[in-house]
């Protein structure tokens, strides 16, 4: 399985939804378990980066990172 590339700042659009409605999180903190921030009712998660992975649907990445590239 393929790693995928994100970074703090960036916004995760999830396949699920988080019990708030929704979609959207932030990465708050990167490593081997992933620190997300929900954009709807503002709950701190961690969850583990196999998991998370499993249920990205798409990556936004943030304005800085895209000034890198």
């Amino acid at each position: 399985m393929e790693i995928k590339k994100f970074d703090v700042g960036d916004v995760l659009e999830m396949k699920k939804q988080h019990p708030c409605g929704e979609k959207k999180m932030k990465v708050l903190r990167v490593g081997s378990d992933i620190r997300i921030l929900c954009l709807g009712c503002g709950r701190d998660v961690t969850v583990a980066r196999e998991k998370l992975e499993k249920n990205i649907r798409k990556i936004i990445p943030s304005a800085e990172t895209q000034e890198q590239n």
